[in-house]
């Protein structure tokens, strides 16, 4: 049945007029927020922020100042960009076998006095017990399955692990900026209880072991890599402004505060707002924010000297995150690189990568897509043999009764 649109268009109508209100009262927020914030000296700032986890909001960790705009740096006469992007098919239980697939699409782009672009996609079929499955190097019997979640964060891997392959095979030794699309930081995993030998096979064995090669190779060419999440809704910097501006205690803090909102003031001024609705206001197009180091859990306990640090990019169009490992925040060469070759695939995407877009494209799964692979395991599965009756949930959905 369809969706009956006149039951909620009202309820609909209602609520936008209170999300206006809202919105105007934030705006005013915000003026007092970025005039206290501007005020704030380094020290301060650095000192009340450092990590500790007494709060129940997630902070970012200040590294210089809590805001500020940095102008963006001349770009090179010739440089490379690469980026990668990721699309799958989950195992679906009313196919007559369990599979998935995982199709990885390539950009990558010369440019300056001997241009040159490739555009390729590489998929990747799942379908035998070892690689569908991680496995426990040290027990036999203890494995987990790669669907959902999971499968969801090997993706992302398999993205990394192509940018690097891509990296390598690279002829000219020109400045390169490697890009991914979403984040460096692996949520997945986040306030889960996988057992440990599935949480190191993406972090110890996966992310930071090819974090690792591509710091590697950046000793010897000027490589840099970020992570671009486009319309972020992070607080993280609202929430450093909240500590560094809060007078009461961290038990305090517990009972009258939650991670997106408080109920005193000063505290309360920020509900709402978005680390992207300060920047909107405080930046220029091409301008970047100071830079932040992450507090989430996630990199802290297992990153190491690849803990990710952030900043925000005005691209022209929307306020952008990015974020980079430590060995490029500290970098200042590799730092302003990563700056200035960013905005400049925004500038010349209409305010988003060229360079990820091209990769999406490559990578990106239609339905029609989804719908052939399907038949096509359906047939193979028919001329092998194999059971190929559906679950009669499945086939109910294709002829309803009414």
């Amino acid at each position: 049945m369809s969706l009956d649109l006149p039951k909620i268009s009202g309820t609909l109508a209602n609520a936008m007029s209170t999300y206006t209100l809202d919105k105007v009262s934030q705006a005013n927020n915000l003026k007092s927020i970025i005039e206290f914030a501007s005020n704030v000296d380094s020290k301060t700032a650095i000192e009340s922020t450092r990590y500790s986890n007494v709060r129940p909001y997630l902070k970012a960790e200040v590294i210089d100042q809590i805001i500020g705009a940095y102008a963006v740096p001349n770009t090179p006469k010739s440089w490379n960009v690469l980026s990668t992007d990721g699309s799958h098919i989950d195992i679906d239980r009313h196919l007559p076998i369990p599979c998935s697939l995982i199709n990885t699409g390539t950009c990558y782009i010369s440019y300056g006095e001997d241009p040159e672009a490739k555009l390729s996609n590489e998929p990747s079929l799942k379908l035998h017990q070892e690689e569908m499955y991680i496995h426990n190097p040290h027990n036999d019997n203890e494995t987990e399955l790669l669907t959902g979640n999971l499968l969801s964060i090997e993706r992302g891997i398999i993205e990394i692990r192509t940018l690097l392959e891509q990296i390598k095979s690279i002829k000219n030794n020109l400045p390169t900026l490697a890009l991914v699309d979403g984040s460096l930081i692996l949520w997945g995993l986040s306030g889960q209880t996988y057992r440990s030998f599935v949480v190191d096979h993406f972090v110890k064995l996966g992310l930071i072991s090819l974090l690792e090669k591509l710091k590697e190779l950046s000793t010897n060419s000027k490589i840099t890599i970020a992570a671009y999440i486009s319309m972020p809704r992070s607080t993280e910097v609202i929430n450093a402004i909240r500590t560094i501006s809060c007078p009461q205690t961290s038990e305090f803090c517990g009972e009258r505060c939650s991670s997106h909102q408080s109920q005193t003031e000063p505290c309360s001024s920020t509900n709402g707002l978005l680390d992207k609705d300060i920047f909107d206001i405080y930046l220029k197009p091409g301008e970047r924010s100071p830079i932040y180091k992450s507090q989430s859990s996630i990199p802290i306990m297992h990153y190491g000297d690849h803990h990710t640090y952030f900043y925000y990019l005005h691209t022209g169009n929307e306020i952008a995150r990015i974020e980079i490992p430590e060995w490029i925040a500290v970098n200042t060469e590799l730092l302003s690189l990563n700056h200035s070759l960013i905005y400049d695939q925004c500038k010349r995407g209409q305010g988003y990568p060229v360079s990820i877009s091209e990769a999406h494209e490559q990578a990106v799964l239609s339905g029609r897509d989804r719908e052939l692979f399907k038949s096509l395991v359906i047939q193979l599965a028919h001329q092998n043999n194999l059971d190929t009756r559906s679950s009669q949930k499945d086939r109910s959905k294709q002829t309803p009764w009414l």
